[in-house]
């Protein structure tokens, strides 16, 4: 990774990684994804997870789906090897540094025609942090463009810190509307990384193509929680390098049958 590239990121909040993982290398992903969604339909667990607000009117949102499952890494191992994959950790050693643990994973479809929009916000109020040093690294699984819903991004915002979120979820879309972002179009394996400080979206898919992508969440080791928020099951894998504190934030488990 280029020092321009270091440089962009820390400037602007965000970095597309091009060519990060082989054809191949998502081709397995999106099979990955596709048995999770048939495993989690026969456990009646298929809900859709499409966002709810006044962001659009009632009739248009319940037309949209949303598939996202949290913890993948915990359902197929395919998705552990894509969080620490070496050209992600080549990438996350640039922009956090070297001792890099996986906060939680995420899968996302998007359907045909009426994939879900995500409004605008941050993802500082769903797991606060004292460093801010937490990124998404967004995987492409398929070509991502306007019409079928990339993510946009407001370049430069994750410099202003937290802002008030309408109950905690989204930002007000009034004041940030999905067309304040800036479109960050990708391929099939390519890699969005930005902090969770910056402030993005991604509109309605209104194409006949699926958009798929799986999102890792990673900090730095030596940064912790300021919330007791969003602690689960899926956090605290090392990706690289060592954990700094032996005991500190460690989820509280339970078994659920």
């Amino acid at each position: 990774m280029s020092k321009e590239n270091i440089h962009f990121y820390k400037e602007h909040g965000y970095y597309l990684a091009k060519g990060v993982f082989t054809q191949s290398e998502v081709a397995e992903l999106r099979e990955s994804v596709e048995r999770i969604i048939q495993r989690a339909a026969r456990a009646n667990a298929d809900t859709n997870h499409a966002w709810q607000g006044d962001y659009l009117e009632p009739e248009q949102l319940k037309k949209l789906v949303l598939k996202g499952f949290h913890d993948v890494h915990y359902h197929d191992a395919a998705f552990t090897r894509a969080a620490t994959h070496p050209k992600m950790v080549e990438v996350l050693n640039e922009l956090i540094g070297p001792n890099v643990q996986l906060h939680h994973s995420k899968m996302l479809v998007k359907p045909p025609a009426n994939g879900a929009a995500f409004p605008m916000h941050q993802d500082y109020p769903y797991f606060p942090h004292r460093d801010h040093s937490m990124l998404a690294a967004s995987v492409h699984l398929d070509d991502s463009d306007i019409e079928n819903g990339c993510l946009c991004v407001i370049p430069g915002t994750h410099k202003d810190g937290p802002r008030p979120h309408v109950g905690a979820y989204y930002l007000n879309h009034k004041e940030y509307p999905i067309s304040m972002g800036m479109p960050c179009p990708a391929k099939a394996g390519d890699v969005l990384f930005f902090n969770y400080l910056t402030i993005h979206g991604s509109d309605v898919n209104r194409s006949e193509r699926t958009r798929r992508n799986v999102l890792f969440q990673y900090r730095d080791a030596a940064d912790i929680p300021t919330e007791n928020v969003h602690f689960d099951w899926g956090m605290g894998l090392m990706v690289s390098g060592e954990n700094p504190d032996f005991n500190r934030a460690k989820p509280n488990y339970r078994i659920v049958e």
